[in-house]
């Protein structure tokens, strides 16, 4: 007894039967275009995956109808004009949504079909991720202001792994770009769209080439190696980084209160000048602690009176800079309403909620002659929160302490850092330092000693923020680990140009993640206190010595800084001193950076031929693809 199996999977694609007009057809005027095939087919995301080029400014209309595509162009036809459809992986059949693979459907307004085609790879400047779904294109115009005015001769779209194909190129010199193009007008119109550009010039050009063939006998044993001549179309190894350009229009983004004791400010783009602020139904003299973040794009202001933090509406007349049509900085102002999220009324009601639940827990507790800690929700503590520290720390880190609110006072005398030396408690100097940490953040630095335990002592109110409220007391362990917990990395860059500014080298776990960065001296980095594992090595090219990486800008005609990463791990082991090479520029960079590493993975060819042979096993019977096949 048994359910019918319904017999073989079908492993077999969809395959083309007819087309009309022809295939490769020339003098070609009709703008609808029917392919059928031998099965039923299904068109999957045909807006992403369908690539035509010419370029159409007004997508066409595409139907499914059974075994056949209908496409019809609403553009005009260009005269003379080589147009293909790269399908790409979007056909696939019905039963088992088996690929039909890389198809491209050509033909031509004119007397000849252009068949030349270009191909290479585009990845992220920054972190050399594979990029998908952007668009590449040509220019027969060489003049650096055609990728602004016109709309791309010929294009092509990257896959999963950042790889493109652009076809039907005819003979010529072409530039060539790359676009995240969000208007759909196949030109660099908006400063926010990802691009990428090259200076060299692009020749299309063919060359007959072998290559090798594997046939497998099975999935460990090769059957045979063949040499297959075919032809290849050049340039093939075309390599594009792409980037987003920074901001210009300087407009105001938005702004918020979520928390009644402050208010934040966000603008399109960072600034010298800090806005100028007019209370409208309060008094703000004196009124605010103003908090900026490291690109002075975002401003928070706190609000020092808790009358004013308790007051539900603050209206207040905004006066900033803003970029206008002509593209220049004009003054604005706007008059903005900060509403706090939960009102005044709502929080007392809240607050009274929780003290009541904290008298009876406090009177049931008194009732069972226990002692009652739980803190009084009417008395708000300030809570520091410490990073850092505690077991292993290396004698190269400092312990953190962030506040939720801004402080007023910090008393130095409530704060003490101890060790032990012959069983004595010893006071131990240390200082406390805010430069290059966030906001509200505050480093201790102590000398530390390896293998050494230490005590952080802090008094009852030893912070105290500007609402008044301070801090309880506590003591923190900071204990720090042995040299031999550790290894050490010294990293030679070789390859680096003479015009660098400065080479940055970066140390990252798998995931990407920086874990400690140098700046190379004589072109070696070094690294202390490396945690034992396995590690990446990414490095920076930075030509401003500013420290970071920065992005292009094309109407500077600015490339972004170049991004390396050397393309096999290193392993550290603690108690080891290890010296490592890392070349750069010898790889081409969509080589780079490591597979593991990639957030962004190819997609894997579907096939089922695995289950069908599952399937004869099961029913004792021998496997053989090509009579399979044949059924189909």
């Amino acid at each position: 007894m048994g359910s019918p199996d319904g017999g073989w999977y079908d492993e077999v694609p969809p395959r083309v039967v007819a087309t009309m007009p022809q295939e490769r057809a020339t003098g070609v005027t009709q703008k609808r275009i029917t392919l059928y095939f031998n099965e039923f087919v299904q068109l999957e995301n045909a807006a992403e995956n369908l690539v035509f080029c010419p370029p159409q400014i007004e997508q066409p209309d595409i139907k499914t109808m059974g075994k056949s595509i209908r496409i019809t162009f609403r553009d005009s036809l260009k005269a003379n004009t080589t147009y293909t459809i790269d399908f790409s992986d979007a056909i696939k059949d019905n039963n088992e949504n088996n690929p039909m693979g890389n198809y491209t459907y050509v033909f031509s307004t004119g007397d000849h079909i252009d068949t030349l085609a270009v191909s290479g790879y585009v990845v992220n400047a920054e972190d050399l991720e594979p990029v998908k779904g952007q668009l590449v294109g040509l220019y027969a115009n060489l003049a650096d202001s055609a990728f602004t005015t016109e709309p791309m001769l010929r294009t092509g779209r990257t896959d999963s792994y950042g790889h493109f194909v652009i076809r039907g190129v005819a003979p010529g010199k072409y530039r060539i770009y790359s676009l995240g193009d969000s208007d759909s007008d196949f030109k660099l119109s908006q400063r926010g769209e990802p691009l990428a550009f090259s200076h060299d010039i692009i020749v299309p050009s063919t060359k007959d080439d072998i290559r090798q063939d594997t046939i497998w006998k099975d999935s460990l044993h090769i059957a045979d190696i063949k040499r297959v001549p075919y032809l290849r179309y050049l340039p093939d190894d075309i390599c594009l980084r792409s980037f987003t350009q920074e901001a210009t229009q300087r407009y105001l983004i938005k702004t918020e209160r979520k928390e009644p004791d402050r208010f934040t400010l966000f603008f399109s783009t960072p600034t010298d000048t800090l806005p100028k602020l007019t209370a409208l139904n309060f008094n703000d003299k004196d009124a605010y602690i103003i908090e900026t973040t490291e690109r002075r794009d975002t401003i928070t202001y706190w609000l020092r009176d808790t009358a004013l933090v308790n007051q539900d509406t603050l209206r207040i007349a905004l006066e900033y800079m803003m970029t206008d049509s002509l593209g220049t900085l004009v003054s604005q102002t706007d008059t903005i309403e900060f509403l706090a999220k939960v009102p005044y009324e709502k929080r007392m009601k809240l607050l009274n909620e929780d003290v009541e639940k904290w008298e009876k827990a406090k009177e049931k507790a008194e009732k069972k002659e226990r002692e009652f800690k739980e803190r009084d929700p009417r008395i708000v503590a300030l809570e520091p929160k410490f990073v850092g520290g505690g077991s292993k720390m290396a004698p190269d880190k400092n312990l953190t302490i962030e506040f939720p609110t801004p402080l007023d006072t910090i008393f130095r005398e409530k704060i003490y850092l101890t060790t032990l030396v012959d069983s004595v408690k010893t006071d131990v100097p240390w200082e406390m330092y805010s430069e290059g940490l966030p906001p509200r953040t505050y480093g201790i630095r102590g000398e530390w000693q390896p293998d050494t335990d230490y005590t952080l002592e802090i008094d009852s109110a030893a912070f105290r923020d500007i609402y008044g409220r301070v801090s309880d007391p506590k003591r923190y362990s900071i204990k720090i680990a042995s040299e031999e917990d550790f290894a050490t990395l010294f990293v030679n860059v070789e390859g680096v140009r003479d015009s660098t500014g400065q080479v940055i080298v970066q140390i990252l776990d798998r995931a990407g993640k920086q874990l400690a960065e140098a700046v190379a001296k004589d072109n070696t980095a070094e690294f202390y206190y490396l945690t034992p594992g396995t590690y990446y090595m990414r490095c920076i090219l930075d030509r401003n010595s500013n420290g970071k990486w920065d992005t292009g800008d094309y109407s500077l005609d600015l490339q972004p800084e170049e991004v390396h990463y050397n393309p096999k791990p290193v392993e550290c082991k603690a108690k080891w001193d290890l010296t490592t090479t890392f070349t750069i520029g010898n790889i081409p960079f969509h080589r780079q950076k490591p597979g593991e590493m990639k957030k962004q993975k190819g997609e894997k060819k579907k096939t089922i031929t695995l289950r069908n042979a599952k399937r004869a096993a099961e029913m004792g019977l021998p496997y053989d693809k090509e009579k399979v096949d044949s059924k189909f």
